[in-house]
């Protein structure tokens, strides 16, 4: 273990959390960025982990770990790039119709393929998810698919 867990500025994909994870367990930040996707892949469990370290783990100049100052800081720094990520994305939809007209029918089928292997339906059993998140996709996918749709009649 190497000195204090913080944040890593030089090595981040997205916030510094595997960069400085890996730091400080002296291992490969490709590592941790692997660990946490087996996580998600198995279970959900990742991303809520790596949130809540995001929220809790400072960068080097702000100080100890979990201080009210630095938990504000991560949740504003978590809502500034959400709210990026949301204004790319909606530009990208905007500037590319196709787009999302392809996602949106993409998300209701995908969200077909888990709901009817909710149903069991034979050849989907190798398929597991719950009810919900196909019902999800599939009104994303529609609310995508009826933006396009009502824009194109205008």
């Amino acid at each position: 273990m190497n000195g204090k867990l913080y944040r890593s500025q030089t090595d981040q994909m997205i916030a510094g959390v595997c960069g400085g994870l890996g730091a400080y367990l002296g291992i490969d930040a490709g590592l941790v960025r692997l660990f946490f996707v087996l996580l998600t892949i198995g279970g959900g469990a990742g991303v809520l982990i790596y949130f809540l370290l995001w929220i809790l783990i400072p960068y080097p100049e702000q100080g100890q770990a979990a201080s009210a100052e630095t938990i504000r800081a991560s949740t504003e720094e978590m809502a500034a790039r959400a709210g990026t990520l949301g204004d790319d994305v909606r530009t990208s939809m905007r500037n590319n119709p196709q787009a999302s007209l392809i996602v949106g029918v993409a998300l209701v089928l995908l969200g077909l393929v888990f709901l009817g292997q909710n149903f069991q339906i034979v050849w989907l059993r190798w398929l597991s998810a719950d009810v919900l998140w196909p019902l999800l996709l599939i009104a994303a996918g529609g609310a995508l698919i009826w933006r396009r749709m009502r824009g194109a009649s205008r």
